[in-house]
């Protein structure tokens, strides 16, 4: 293991080679980040380098102050006795995989990514916010495993879209709004973009979007990247039907309306407002298993998840061509399994990354 480019320490993914760490959990002289969700972008460091697409997102999470480089996708840099490029990962907005090439041996950190879905004709764009995935040949492959068992399989984009869709109209006829719980980043732009794509490809109205006080700064962000956004309002202030006064907007105000909120607001004094009959739905990849929907104590949800489900993994892992496969947070023991069963070389790699769930600390759960 001593001849390792990467090997996992007290701070992260560190690489001797090159005198640098990727996604640090602690803070160190240099970082090679990812993406800018908050498990892969911690505050602290003295220098990050990004892809060039991810500073905007970076930038909000880690403050004015943060000393970062951003790098066009597929150019490549030095860092010590190596060479280093981001590749596209399919996550979220600037998400990459980061190869590293150095001691004879290529290398590439997936962080969290998503194959890209063939569009077909007549179709939404599958993910019209950020790059597709780009398989990236290398000797070893570093892994995510969120949702590394068989049973995660996703149904095409524009099918949940549709469905999603129709269950909107049916709040929306009883007079009702449509309460969305998705991340701040990443997910919350992506439905913003589907349903107002989705509309517009079925001849039917763009719905009227409130936001969440978290989400509409990373709304600001995509805009500022070239993403197309519907226009959003801030719940916070909304004025409700023509002659409401700022702030005391009733519950039949918001009727018709698409609310999208972290997940953190579910339950709390923020969602009341909108009435006790106002539906919620939780919008993950782990609304595939029947049981986390009804532990949420949400009324619907929708299987929309911006990682790789079980034949993304598969399939991905095998367009590396790698010989060698280490595997970071979720099921990494039962992928492991399966790919030694494959001929391929495959271990758990321990971090504190954390797999997709359904609440947000910090930052992403403020108040609107």
């Amino acid at each position: 293991m001593g001849s390792d480019l990467l090997i996992a320490d007290d701070s992260g993914l560190a690489c001797a080679a090159g005198g640098f760490h990727i996604d640090p959990w602690r803070p160190v002289p240099v970082a090679v980040v990812t993406h800018a969700h908050s498990d892969h972008a911690r505050p602290g460091s003295a220098l990050y380098y990004c892809e060039a697409r991810s500073l905007g997102p970076l930038r909000l999470r880690l403050g004015a102050g943060a000393n970062i480089v951003p790098v066009p996708a597929g150019e490549s840099f030095s860092l010590g006795r190596t060479r280093v490029s981001f590749h596209a990962a399919g996550h979220i907005l600037g998400s990459a995989q980061v190869r590293v090439e150095g001691d004879g041996a290529v290398w590439v950190f997936s962080g969290d990514y998503k194959p890209a879905e063939p569009h077909r004709p007549g179709e939404i764009d599958p993910d019209p916010t950020c790059a597709p995935f780009e398989p990236v040949r290398c000797d070893v492959f570093i892994t995510e495993a969120t949702f590394a068992l068989p049973v995660y399989r996703w149904d095409r984009t524009h099918e949940v879209i549709a469905e999603l869709f129709a269950w909107h109209e049916q709040n929306a006829a009883r007079g009702v709004a449509t309460i969305l719980l998705a991340y701040t980043l990443g997910k919350s732009q992506r439905l913003l973009a589907h349903l107002a794509d989705f509309a517009r490809a079925t001849g039917r109205p763009v719905p009227r979007f409130l936001v969440h006080g978290a989400i509409e700064p990373m709304n600001r962000v995509y805009r500022e990247s070239g993403i197309a956004l519907p226009d959003t309002t801030l719940v916070s202030e909304f004025e409700g039907v023509p002659g409401a006064r700022r702030g005391r907007a009733k519950p039949s105000d918001f009727a018709g309306a698409v609310v999208i909120a972290p997940p953190s607001a579910a339950g709390s004094p923020w969602i009341r407002r909108f009435g006790a009959d106002a539906p919620v739905a939780a919008v993950s990849g782990w609304m595939r298993v029947r049981g986390v929907r009804r532990r949420r104590g949400v009324d619907r949800g929708f299987v929309l998840s911006d990682h790789a489900d079980w034949p993304g993994l598969l399939s991905a892992i095998e367009s590396t061509g790698a010989r060698r496969v280490l595997i970071t947070h979720g099921q990494a023991d039962v992928l492991a399994s399966v790919l030694r069963a494959r001929g391929i070389e495959a271990a758990a790699l321990r971090t504190p990354y954390e797999t997709e769930n359904l609440t947000e600390p910090g930052p992403e759960g403020a108040p609107a």
